[in-house]
């Protein structure tokens, strides 16, 4: 076992599991040493531990180890070219913003949806991209200066992204990716984050990509809606999950954190929970107890709701106390991806678009309107080129309407809610500094009764919610709203928007 005094004794008991695992796929994390794949020893782990147990340090170490091992990491943004003996690992997350949780913690995650299809680098670039990557020489290109080449290797230096260094070097996405194509050969060694959004059919997906499989999840959490209240690792068997069940130091420390492990308790109620939190808010800064939401702070971190009705009224408000108007969108609006609208000939504009991360679910924030009518500047949050112009249907819903209002739409594009409230459900694998959850609708599904998986829901739902909150929780109690303090505004979204021009019919 790699010495580590982080280590609690289950985090190592999972690490020795998971090493004699890759051990039997040609990989020794001990010697420092690899084989080749070995055929048929295709293999699911399951490593679950609630918030605090320590799964994302155990996922970093077990990357460090295989990099030194020479397993190279495949990321989304690049892919070197293919040799017979070489091993690989891509570290996955369902989400754009859960993936960039875990590459600010210094573990190079991509989304599954970008692991899926790889870009096709213009050949003349692709020389650099070798050559950063350690698999060539310092090239010759035309049009750029030594200079040049020298800001993009120092770049790389210290970030492990191809695009990032080409922008450094003074070059645009459009200039030297020419397109994206769906993965055609496995990979081989995948570590997936936040597993317990995963559905069926994405882990059987997986399963063909990756013969070695490591989930990494919480089974405090909300299932996928369609699992029926379960998750993809209840289906293993009970020698394939590793459970890691000490919670550390630095989260005993975390008032949130304690908040979320009391609902453990099969006796609490919703008013005893409520007094803890009280509790909390009395003697830690970061708690607090709220009568109003706060508009200013959904603009970047959404409202977390139980019920569509509630989310609508708070988006409502939220407009409101910001003076936008009913037929236009304001820059720093947020909005959230709900799919793309493309018929199926048009299959490359909508690999295009989820490729640069506005696939389901996406974060993002409006920048203004494109060059083109039914255009959109957006930054997607948490994606690692954020910032695109791509045609844009977006959807705004109002109290007691079936149909949304679209205040102006291209005939077919990306499809947009708005998004300064969203459900729990949707939150899940997401994480920002301060959340405010809505008390009252925690408090109604309490009062309804409803289980999902033995465990009333109010309490899943509060689980996810409050452990969204990396540094500061705010429980509001009242459905009331507090007036902004300052307008709207992207000074905090930096870099000019990269052309990625989605043509619309």
């Amino acid at each position: 076992m790699a010495p580590d005094l982080q280590f609690s004794d289950d985090q190592a008991e999972a690490y020795d599991a998971l090493a004699e695992v890759l051990r039997g796929a040609g990989v020794d994390l001990d010697r420092e040493h690899v084989t080749s794949r070995v055929d048929g020893r295709d293999s699911v782990r399951a490593v679950i531990g609630k918030a605090g147990s320590g799964k994302t340090l155990l996922l970093a170490r077990l990357a460090e180890a295989l990099t030194s091992a020479g397993v190279e990491t495949v990321s989304g943004d690049y892919e070197s070219r293919r040799r017979k003996d070489r091993r690989t690992l891509a570290i996955l997350a369902p989400t754009n913003k859960a993936a960039s949780v875990l590459r600010m913690r210094g573990v190079a995650a991509t989304t599954i949806h970008r692991i899926l299809y790889t870009p096709v680098y213009d050949p003349e670039y692709e020389k650099i991209a070798e050559w950063l990557a350690g698999n060539g020489s310092r090239p010759a290109v035309e049009g750029l200066s030594d200079a040049a080449l020298d800001r993009a290797h120092a770049f790389f230096q210290q970030q492990k992204s191809i695009p990032g260094a080409l922008a450094a070097a003074g070059l645009r996405g459009s200039d030297f990716i020419k397109g994206w194509k769906r993965r055609e050969d496995p990979l081989d060694i995948g570590f997936v984050d936040e597993a317990s959004m995963l559905d069926a059919r994405q882990l059987e997906d997986l399963r063909e990509i990756f013969p070695t499989l490591v989930l990494f999840g919480d089974p405090a959490q909300l299932a996928p809606v369609n699992q029926s209240g379960r998750m993809v690792f209840d289906t293993l068997a009970a020698e394939e999950k590793l459970e890691l069940r000490r919670i550390h130091r630095q989260a005993e420390d975390n008032p949130i954190l304690d908040l979320a492990h009391a609902l453990s308790d099969e006796a609490l109620t919703f008013e005893v929970f409520e007094d803890l939190v009280r509790e909390a808010a009395g003697r830690d800064e970061r708690v607090a107890v709220e009568g109003r939401v706060d508009a200013g702070l959904m603009a970047r971190s959404p409202v977390l709701v139980w019920r569509n009705a509630t989310r609508i009224r708070l988006i409502q408000a939220f407009r409101t106390a910001h003076g936008a108007p009913p037929d236009a969108l304001l820059p720093g609006e947020p909005l959230v991806c709900d799919g793309i609208e493309l018929p199926l000939k048009h299959r490359k504009k909508r690999i295009d678009l989820e490729a640069r991360g506005l696939i389901k679910g996406a974060q993002v924030i409006y920048l203004g309107p494109g060059s083109r009518a039914g255009f959109s500047r957006l930054h997607v949050v948490g994606a690692e080129q954020p910032q695109v112009s791509a045609a844009s249907i977006v959807k705004i819903e109002l109290p007691g309407e079936e149909e949304p209002f679209i205040p102006f739409a291209a005939t077919m594009g990306a499809a947009f809610l708005h998004g300064a409230a969203v459900t729990i459900h949707k939150a899940q694998g997401s994480q920002w500094d301060e959340v405010q959850v809505f008390a009252p609708d925690l408090w109604a599904a309490a009062r309804a009764g409803r289980a999902e998986a033995g465990v009333p829901l109010w309490k899943r739902l509060a689980y996810v919610a409050i452990t969204r909150a990396q540094h500061r929780l705010r429980w509001v109690v009242r459905n009331r709203l507090a007036l902004p303090q300052q307008p709207l505004g992207i000074e905090d979204l930096q870099a000019p928007p990269a052309p990625l021009e989605m043509q619309s019919a």
